[in-house]
C-alpha cells in the first residue's frame, strides 16, 4: 500500500476516533465530588495519590493528607507537601501491624486517627482528602467499614477523597467514581534492592 494511501486511512481513523471521545466528552457534564480507590498490589499506589496532591495545589486547591499504618515523619512527601500553606497533613499511623504486632493498640490508633480524618471530610474548603493505606484498617477491623463509607458518602458535595491500600473491600469499591487496581510484575525488592530516597519504593 503507498503512503498516500496507508495516510488517508489514518487520517479517516483519527477522525472517526476524534468524533467517538468528542461525543464522549460532551455527555460527561457532570461535576461532583469523586472518590477514587487505588488497589492492588503494585507498588505506586501512594505515589500516585500525591500526584494528585500536587496537581490540586497547582490549582489553588487545600488539600488533606491522612497516612493510617505507616508511623515515620521522615518521607519525601511530607517532608514537601508539609511545608506547603494548603495542605493538612496528618501520620496517624505507629507502623505496619508486623511491626507493632499489638492488635488492640492499633485500633485504638486507627480509631482516634478517624476522629482527626472526619473533621477534614467535613470541611467544605478542603477540596481533596487523600486517605493514605486507608484499606489495611479496614482489612483487619481496626475501623468499622460501615461507618467510614457512610463518613466519606457525608463529605461536602464537592470534595473529592482518593484512598489508596491494598484489598479495598468491595463496599468500597461500589461506592467509588473510580478504582485502578495496580499490578505488582516486577520489583527490584526481590533482586535485593531496598528503597531509596526519591524513589521510596
Amino acid at each position: 500500500m503507498s503512503n498516500g494511501n496507508l495516510n488517508a486511512r489514518h487520517t479517516a481513523r483519527m477522525a472517526r476516533k476524534k468524533a467517538h471521545i468528542d461525543a464522549s466528552i460532551e455527555k460527561a457534564n457532570q461535576e461532583k465530588g469523586l472518590l477514587l480507590v487505588l488497589t492492588g498490589n503494585g507498588k505506586g499506589k501512594s505515589s500516585s495519590a500525591f500526584g494528585m496532591v500536587a496537581r490540586a495545589l497547582g490549582y489553588g486547591m487545600k488539600v488533606g493528607v491522612a497516612q493510617f499504618i505507616k508511623g515515620r515523619s521522615d518521607t519525601g512527601e511530607e517532608a514537601f507537601f508539609s511545608k506547603q500553606a494548603n495542605v493538612e497533613w496528618h501520620v496517624l499511623g505507629e507502623g505496619f501491624t508486623w511491626d507493632t504486632q499489638d492488635r488492640e493498640r492499633d485500633i485504638a490508633t486507627a480509631q482516634a486517627g478517624w476522629e482527626i480524618t472526619k473533621n477534614m471530610l467535613k470541611n467544605p474548603d478542603i477540596g481533596l482528602v487523600v486517605l493514605d493505606e486507608l484499606t489495611y484498617t479496614l482489612k483487619y477491623g481496626y475501623l468499622d467499614t460501615d461507618q467510614i463509607l457512610d463518613d466519606i458518602a457525608a463529605r461536602p458535595p464537592m470534595q473529592h477523597v482518593v484512598v489508596t491500600g491494598r484489598g479495598a473491600p468491595d463496599e468500597l469499591i461500589a461506592l467509588a467514581d473510580t478504582v485502578s487496581e495496580i499490578m505488582d510484575i516486577k520489583h527490584a525488592y526481590r533482586a535485593g534492592i531496598k528503597a531509596q530516597p526519591g524513589i521510596d519504593l
